[in-house]
This record gives structure tokens, sequence and C-alpha cells, in this order.
């Protein structure tokens, strides 16, 4: 008995090791810009760490029927928005997605999006190793005027 109580706690052991090296990816402070009347698009913003070299690839929405993955940059003395194929997770490094750099946008929508509902977004991640991961996150919407201080709600790992 004592040693099918030792294999059963090796075996839960390796499991919860098995679920923590795969969630490589951790998003927090998730949030969504309200919107007005008539307006077909907002942002979403966030801070993405990834344990290991990684990008952002994408992301869906319920909410909307396309999310692209954005930056916003200064060309010919003029901020420009412009699609990207993906942004790049240096391992142990937090990027910022904000105001005013790289963003998630939700475009399409068809009714506002009223400050204090959430939004919920999966995220796409590409790992250098040639692994994939997504990332499910309901996003804060936060008033027209918000900066991106904000707090969080926890994201879920799905694999």
């Amino acid at each position: 008995m004592k040693n099918l109580s030792r294999s059963i706690f090796f075996i839960l052991g390796l499991a919860g090791l098995a679920t923590w090296a795969q969630a490589q990816v951790s998003v927090q402070q998730a949030w969504v810009r309200a919107s007005v009347p008539q307006q077909q698009a907002t942002g979403a913003f966030m801070l993405i760490t990834s344990a290991k070299d990684s990008r952002l690839v994408g992301a869906t929405s319920s909410l909307t029927p396309s999310v692209e993955v954005h930056e916003m940059a200064m060309q010919d003395n003029v901020m420009r928005m412009r699609q990207v194929p993906a942004v790049e997770l240096p391992a142990g490094k937090t990027v910022a997605l904000q105001p005013g750099g790289y963003h998630v946008m939700l475009m399409g929508l068809k009714q506002p999006v009223v400050a204090g509902d959430t939004v919920p977004l999966t995220l796409s991640f590409a790992n250098h190793d040639g692994t994939s991961e997504t990332v499910q996150v309901r996003a804060e919407v936060r008033p027209l005027n918000s900066s991106a201080n904000t707090s969080a709600k926890p994201a879920e790992h799905k694999h």
C-alpha cells in the first residue's frame, strides 16, 4: 500500500510538472478601451511575458469578426498604425502592448464596448522550439481615457 501511495504521488507530481512546463506565456493587466456608438474598432492592451523565446502571432474574440495584431509607429513625421505578422517575446522579458505601440485591434464592432464589461480574447503564440500555445484572457473594459497601468484578471492557459 505504501508503494502504491508513493507511485500515485509521483504520477501526480509528474502531471503537475508537465502542466507547468507547457505554460510558457503569462498575460497580465489585460484591458480593452471602451468605445462609442458607431465606432467600428477598439484596442486591447496587456503585458506579456514568455519563459522561452516566443512570438504573439494572432488573436481571436467572440466579440468581433476580425482581430489583428497592430503597431503604432512614427513614419515620415506621422503616427501610423499597421498590422504586423508577430510581436517578438524574448525569453524572460515583459513586452507591453500599450496605447501608442503594439496592441491588439478588435475590428467590426456591432455595438459599443462598455466600461465594466469584459472581453474574451484568445491569444496565439508560436514558440521558437516549434511548439504553439494559446492563452484565454478576459480583458476588463476601461473608460475611453484609460492609461496603460491597470489591474488584470488572470489568464487561463490552453494547449
